[in-house]
């Protein structure tokens, strides 16, 4: 493993900064990531007459907004070009890592066939849970010590470690999938937490898992240039699909365990949820006030977060903004904390409190979407605000 110079006994790195840490990944390594990007970028296009063809498109109606069939290839051109990334730049696969990349094409082929034949959650739930599990007694992902978290150390799990990581890659898979409702939204918040996760490894000098991250996230960045919304692009070409929303889901779980476990990934496991803070919130929120309604807590409705701020006047560029720009935010908020000294129990107690102020703020819908469209009209101006295509999950 490459480690770099400089570090402590605990693996902090001592007087160097982000530029000084970059710079010892090397030339070969961003090359790496510029090749994921660019194939990425160039297949995306390619795929989608292939998906017309075979009927994987996305039709309007019900809960969805878009106008017309789209494709949902996005995460399956995604992973098509991160398994063919790793395999050409690594020479083949170990044991951890094609365990990760079989338990990935399980839940892209549950996801694609949930696309095509809409199955029921139960078999989304389930194929879940079997990824987890295999990662955990195949590939030896798991997390079985919480390190300080709770303010004292050897927090370990014993046998609590197996049903835990599976709630743990279960609850970001599915966090995930619920933000994917807005144009570019799971994209971009994919992007920042395997941007933070990649921060969070380069400051702990595991290069390596520096590199595969940032080879992820350029290939979801090639996927953003046809999902987002751009000057040039008004409305999305391509959808990530459920296949995609868990396997972007699974990664960043698998990168969380990764990196918080074992004396060569020496990240603080109180980082995981805020890398992605606002989708776990919102999961938490809607799952807790279904289950209060009687209802199935993976039932769909439209009262998650990006729905508040569209249905408040908000433009669907600016939501993915105000939630992919606050979740960096938390993330780095988080991070620097961290690098304070502040105690651990006091970020968990933080995160807590974030969940149960936005459980309180979103109880009433309506009243909450008021109140948001009071904000923005007290504070941002412009024309009005364009249609939302957002699909509720």
């Amino acid at each position: 493993m490459r480690r770099l110079a400089g570090y402590s006994e605990n693996c902090v790195p001592i007087e160097m900064d982000y530029l000084d840490l970059f710079s010892q990944l090397g030339t070969p390594a961003w090359q790496r990531v510029a090749f994921s990007f660019a194939l990425c970028a160039a297949l995306m296009p390619l795929a989608l007459p292939l998906a017309r063809r075979f009927g994987l498109v996305d039709h309007p109606g019900g809960r969805k907004d878009h106008h017309c069939a789209m494709p949902v290839v996005g995460g399956l051109v995604i992973y098509l070009v991160v398994v063919a990334s790793f395999w050409f730049f690594e020479g083949g696969f170990d044991r951890r890592t094609g365990t990760f990349m079989a338990c990935a094409g399980l839940l892209m082929l549950v996801g694609q066939l949930d696309d095509y034949f809409d199955l029921r959650w139960t078999w989304r739930i389930g194929a879940q849970a079997v990824a987890a599990l295999m990662l955990v007694l195949v590939a030896g992902v798991m997390a079985t010590n919480l390190h300080d978290v709770f303010g004292f150390t050897g927090a370990n799990m014993g046998w609590l470690a197996i049903p835990f990581t599976v709630f743990i890659v279960v609850g970001v898979i599915n966090a995930l999938n619920m933000a994917d409702g807005v144009d570019g939204l799971a994209g971009s918040l994919s992007l920042v937490a395997l941007v933070l996760y990649a921060c969070f490894a380069l400051y702990a000098g595991n290069l390596v898992v520096v590199e595969r991250i940032l080879i992820v996230a350029a290939a979801v960045l090639g996927f953003l240039v046809w999902n987002a919304r751009l000057p040039w692009q008004p409305r999305a070409k391509v959808f990530l699909g459920n296949g995609g929303s868990m396997l972007l889901g699974f990664t960043i779980a698998y990168f969380s365990v990764r990196l918080s476990q074992g004396v060569d990934h020496p990240v603080s496991p109180v980082l995981g949820p805020w890398a992605l803070a606002l989708p776990l919130i919102d999961c938490v929120t809607l799952m807790i006030r279904r289950w209060r309604q009687g209802r199935s807590p993976f039932a769909a409705d439209r009262h998650h977060m990006h729905h508040m701020l569209l249905d408040a006047g908000f433009r669907a560029s600016a939501v993915v903004v105000i939630i992919a720009g606050s979740s960096l935010m938390l993330g780095v908020a988080a991070a620097v904390a961290l690098k304070l000294g502040v105690y651990r129990p006091l970020l968990v107690l933080a995160f807590l409190v974030l969940l149960a102020g936005w459980y309180a703020f979103s109880c009433d819908y309506d009243r909450a979407v008021a109140r948001l469209a009071r904000w923005r009209n007290a504070r941002i101006s412009g024309p009005s605000p364009d249609a939302a295509e957002s699909e509720a999950h």
